[in-house]
C-alpha cells in the first residue's frame, strides 16, 4: 500500500469515528465531452444506447451527442424557455423540466417529437428535475414546496395533465433553490429530494410527506443531481466541484457520507448520467459569464 493510499484510508476512518467529512478523492482518467459554444448545459439524460442527451438552460435545445464518436445533433428545439434535469426511459422517450417556463414535455428521442407537453405552474417557477419511477414522472419545483406527478398507464401511456402534490412535514422552503434533485428509495416506496440551500436530504412519500434523512450532522450543501446505484446514493454538489457518495438504509430513513470525488475538469457539475463504468456530468459553468462564444462541455469520470 503506498504512503498516499494509507493516508485516504486513516483520513476515512478517522472522518468517520469523528463525525468529520472524509477526504475528498481526486478522480482520475477522465474523458471529456466537446458541447457547442454557448450551449449552456443543465441536465443529461443517458439511455441503453450510447449517447448523452443535454438539456440547454438559454433556450430549451436538446442535444444529443456520441459518447464513443463525439457527433453531435439537435433533435430538437426548444421552446425559448430551459431544459433542466431529464430522464430517458426503457421507450427512449425524454422527460424534460422545464425551469422557470413552469412546464414539463416529453420527447421522441428518434425524431425529436415532442409527445407532450404539460404547464405544470402558471405563477413564478422553478421545474428544476424529474425522476422515473414505475408508475410515473416525478418532477421538482425549487420555488414553492410542491411536487408534480405525471402518472403513466399501460405501457407508459401519458396522461392527459399532471397531479399536483403538496410537499408536507419537514422540509422548508427558504430563500434560495429549494428541492432540486430527485431519485428514487432503494425499496421503491418513496422518493428522495435534496434541498440545496441547506444542504438536507428529504424522504418524501408518493403522499408529499417529507421526512429528513438523518445524515449524522452532515450534508450535501448545494446538491443538485441524485443517482441512484442500489442503496448508494450519489449527489453532485454543483459550485463545490464535488460528488458525495452516501451509503443509504432501504427505506432511505439513514445515510452516511462515505466519500467525495472532484476532477479537475469540473466546473460546476449540475446533473448526473451513468453508461458503462462511468459517470457524465455537464459543466454548467454558472460562475462564468455565459455569452455566445462560452465553451461548454461534459466530464466523465470512472464511478467512485
Amino acid at each position: 500500500m503506498s504512503r498516499r493510499t494509507l493516508a485516504i484510508v486513516i483520513s476515512t476512518a478517522l472522518a468517520v469515528v469523528l463525525g468529520a467529512p472524509p477526504a475528498v478523492a481526486h478522480s482520475t482518467s477522465s474523458v471529456t465531452l466537446a458541447l457547442p459554444n454557448g450551449f449552456q448545459p443543465e441536465g443529461i439524460a443517458i439511455g441503453e444506447r450510447p449517447y448523452a442527451y443535454f438539456g440547454s438552460r438559454l433556450d430549451g435545445d436538446i442535444l444529443r451527442v456520441g459518447l464513443v464518436t463525439g457527433e453531435r445533433r439537435v433533435i430538437t428545439q426548444g421552446p425559448g424557455t430551459p431544459s433542466l434535469g431529464l430522464k430517458i426511459d426503457k421507450q427512449e422517450r425524454l422527460f424534460v423540466a422545464g425551469g422557470n417556463g413552469g412546464n414539463a414535455r416529453v420527447i421522441d428521442t428518434h425524431n425529436g417529437k415532442v409527445l407532450k407537453s404539460y404547464t405544470l405552474q402558471t405563477s413564478p417557477s422553478f421545474i428544476n428535475d424529474v425522476v422515473l419511477t414505475g408508475e410515473a414522472a416525478w418532477f421538482t419545483d425549487s420555488t414553492n414546496p410542491v411536487l408534480f406527478k405525471l402518472a403513466l398507464g399501460r405501457k407508459g401511456k401519458l396522461p392527459a395533465e399532471a397531479v399536483r402534490v403538496p410537499i408536507t412535514g419537514d422540509m422548508v422552503y427558504a430563500t434560495g433553490t429549494n428541492a432540486n434533485g430527485i431519485a428514487e428509495t432503494p425499496d421503491g416506496k418513496a422518493l428522495i429530494v435534496v434541498q440545496s440551500n441547506t444542504g438536507q436530504l428529504f424522504r418524501v412519500g408518493y403522499n408529499g410527506k417529507s421526512k429528513e434523512i438523518d445524515l449524522g450532522g452532515q450534508n450535501v450543501l448545494n446538491g443538485d443531481g441524485l443517482w441512484l446505484r442500489g442503496s448508494t446514493l450519489y449527489v453532485v454538489q454543483n459550485r463545490l466541484n464535488l460528488i458525495a457518495k452516501i451509503q443509504l438504509s432501504k427505506d432511505a430513513i439513514k445515510g452516511r457520507v462515505v466519500s467525495s470525488t472532484t476532477d479537475k475538469a469540473f466546473d460546476v457539475p449540475t446533473t448526473i448520467a451513468e453508461y458503462g463504468k462511468r459517470f457524465y456530468l455537464p459543466n454548467a459553468r454558472f460562475t462564468t459569464p455565459a455569452t455566445p462564444d462560452t465553451t461548454y462541455n461534459a466530464v466523465g469520470i470512472r464511478i467512485p
